[in-house]
């Protein structure tokens, strides 16, 4: 009786057979290319350029539609009137103090609710008791208008800084603490367990592994807010004040000064827009620090 050899069969190369050993010409697809490299519309100056397309364009749009005489004068001046009312402001001595105040204004509120929004979104966030107790009646104030605090204030604080502060605080407040608070109670539970194996307990876990998993959201909750002091210092200003961009608009509506009206919403749009880049070149630093 012969014994079998142990010769290694042939695999199957019909249609139906598994390959396990793909040759030369079937090697595996190479994986794609990564998508965070950079392209032509994530460079600044790109960015830049396009950003100020539209402006230019509805500026455009604005001055051939006056020279033209398709709106009267006295209901939109032109953008070179518009200019012209700025230059006697500033001629006077009064633009700039105007402008001043206002930032200031917005500033000092904006930092005074940022800081209390983030430390009752620690205690919403954090603690269940803190949400339960706390989540109710903030809900309820976040939905009273901006206007409905003015008449409070000023029986409470008089017609002064102190009441214009305080309603911009209250503006500044809600956008930091919703999205800090909800980004604190969505924070991966297992981040969390493996902190405290390591000891980590309070504060220390707190700053080690809470904070930086919801730096993004502060980030996001402070641009909010700093919107949202602009928004309700223009409600402070026109209620009462005698100084800021939003005196002017009051005053300017009362004497018929549309093309100080004008200038002055520009004035608003700018001061905005050039806050909000400065909070974005925070963000960068933050996210690089924390992330």
């Amino acid at each position: 009786m012969s014994t079998a050899t142990d010769v290694p069969l042939p695999r199957s190369t019909g249609p139906g057979a598994a390959q396990t050993t793909p040759g030369p010409e079937q090697a595996a697809p190479a994986p794609e290319q990564s998508t965070g490299r950079r392209t032509l519309w994530d460079r600044t100056g790109v960015r830049l350029v396009a950003g100020a397309l539209l402006p230019l364009a509805v500026l455009a749009a604005w001055q051939l539609a006056t020279a033209a005489e398709l709106v009267p004068a006295h209901r939109l001046p032109g953008p070179l009137t518009v200019l012209q009312a700025g230059a006697e402001l500033i001629e006077r001595g009064e633009l700039g103090l105007h402008i001043a105040i206002s930032v200031q204004r917005v500033l000092l509120g904006f930092a005074i609710g940022s800081v209390i929004g983030l430390a009752v979104a620690a205690v919403v966030g954090l603690s269940r008791a803190g949400d339960a107790l706390l989540s109710p009646t903030l809900a309820a104030l976040r939905a009273v208008p901006s206007l409905a605090w003015v008449p409070l204030l000023i029986l409470w604080l008089q017609i002064g800084e102190e009441s214009k502060v305080t309603l911009i605080a209250i503006g500044a407040f809600f956008p930091v603490f919703t999205t800090v608070a909800a980004a604190l109670r969505h924070i991966d539970p297992h981040l969390v367990e493996a902190g405290r194996c390591f000891g980590l307990r309070g504060w220390s876990l707190f700053r080690t592994v809470q904070l930086p998993a919801v730096v993004p959201s502060v980030v996001s909750g402070l641009r909010l807010a700093l919107a949202q002091a602009w928004l309700f210092l223009v409600a402070a200003e026109l209620i009462a004040s005698s100084m800021g961009l939003g005196f002017i608009l009051n005053d300017s509506q009362q004497n018929g000064r549309v093309d100080r009206i004008l200038l002055a919403i520009v004035l608003l749009a700018l001061l905005g827009s050039l806050t909000n880049a400065v909070l974005g070149l925070a963000e960068k630093k933050l996210l690089r620090r924390w992330t």
